[in-house]
């Protein structure tokens, strides 16, 4: 058959055809199960966050503009805690994903990372138990806290030599203890300044590049 431009086009629209309804099927069969392991990775989050609990209910929020999921857990009607999906852009090296509980008073009870890419060995530290940064946390209420790491005057202890990834955890934090007092104290005017949000100062600068450089040989956090 004489190839022609018109056969071309045509055999073109059914591979693509074939390749689009391929990937549509693709999809169908595992939507399903995706979104069942996206729900049973959020359950297990808030089961390490809060006390235990028979029923949720859950808020979505828009706070500078990033979405942060608000949930209120009960049991047997009655409130037991609040837990907030947070996140920042901050992280030294991209978003950061944070699960957050309070109890009805605003105490943090536990924080889980959910998702970070931060320098491994320095930043990831954040996923430790018991590193400084949930130790500064846990067992307070972030509104009676400067909510800064204390190179920048703040109640925050830093992880060693990963002070940008620090920051950024408080700055989550603090957006989850804002989506706290909007859900559980109706304060939907909150705003809780981070002081992941303070310029670094020129000294700042050189004595992290110092202790990061001597961690990492120059690959600086």
């Amino acid at each position: 058959m004489k190839s022609t431009l018109f056969n071309m086009v045509a055999v073109l629209f059914c591979i693509t055809l074939v390749a689009s309804t391929g990937v549509g099927g693709v999809y169908q069969i595992t939507k399903e199960p995706i979104e069942q392991a996206n729900a049973q990775a959020v359950t297990e989050a808030l089961n390490q966050v809060l006390p235990a609990f028979d029923a949720k209910t859950e808020q979505e929020l828009m706070i500078d503009e990033m979405p942060i999921v608000a949930y209120t857990a009960t049991n047997g009607g009655d409130v037991v805690g609040y837990a907030v999906k947070t996140m920042t852009k901050k992280g030294f090296g991209g978003p950061i994903t944070l699960m957050v509980g309070f109890d009805a008073a605003g105490t943090v009870l536990n924080v889980n990372v959910l998702a970070q890419t931060e320098t491994p060995g320095l930043g990831t530290k954040m996923a430790d138990e018991g590193n400084p940064l949930i130790a500064s946390f846990q067992g307070r209420n972030p509104g009676e806290m400067t909510l800064a790491v204390k190179k920048d005057g703040g109640d925050v202890d830093a992880l060693t030599a990963a002070t940008i990834s620090s920051r950024a955890y408080v700055d989550a934090m603090a957006r989850a203890y804002n989506a706290y007092r909007q859900v559980a104290l109706q304060e939907h005017d909150a705003d809780v300044i981070s002081g992941a949000t303070q310029p670094v100062k020129a000294d700042e600068t050189t004595e992290q590049t110092g202790e990061e450089d001597a961690r990492e040989g120059g690959n600086n956090e």
